[in-house]
């Protein structure tokens, strides 16, 4: 079993300067937050049939395809690490979604931590944020900027520009 730890984070100033429109149209943004001791888990295992999905977060999910799933970030995080079936996925938080403290962030991170994991690859935290951006803003088409991505994979305090 897998399990991984992705922490949430607080800005301090200068959110909204990470969305695209904002950074593109202007000098520049910038950002301050900082990662907090509140947490995302998210636990990979082998599912007994190798040819099923099974996954645990506000509701249970179980398919043999893993284009029928509901959930579009996981969908989106099994097509980027190609991962097709054999795998339980179950997710738990210290805190409720909607918050404001960059959960889907940290729910999109520390997935493709433990995904790349369970296929056996150690990935940097650079990586991760990187992929997390590339699911939840250019697959998934998210509003939202980089800073809860970067915050998440990295952790600590942070100056984003």
């Amino acid at each position: 079993m897998i399990i991984s730890r992705t922490p949430f984070r607080s800005s301090f100033f200068g959110g909204g300067s990470d969305i695209p429109a904002y950074y593109l149209s202007k000098d520049a943004g910038a950002v301050l937050s900082a990662a907090i001791n509140k947490y995302m888990y998210i636990s990979v295992h082998p599912f007994f049939n190798r040819k099923e999905i099974q996954l645990k977060y506000s509701k249970t999910e179980r398919v043999k395809n893993p284009e029928k799933i509901e959930h579009p970030i996981i969908r989106e995080c099994l097509r980027l690490t190609g991962i097709k079936g054999g795998i339980e996925i179950t997710s738990s938080a210290d805190i409720p979604a909607g918050t404001g403290l960059g959960s889907s962030s940290s729910f999109t991170v520390g997935l493709l931590h433990a995904l790349s994991a369970f296929g056996g690859r150690f990935v940097s935290k650079h990586w991760l944020a990187s992929q997390a951006c590339e699911v939840e803003i250019n697959r998934l088409g998210e509003p939202i900027g980089k800073q809860d991505q970067f915050a998440a994979a990295k952790g600590g305090f942070s100056y984003y520009d």
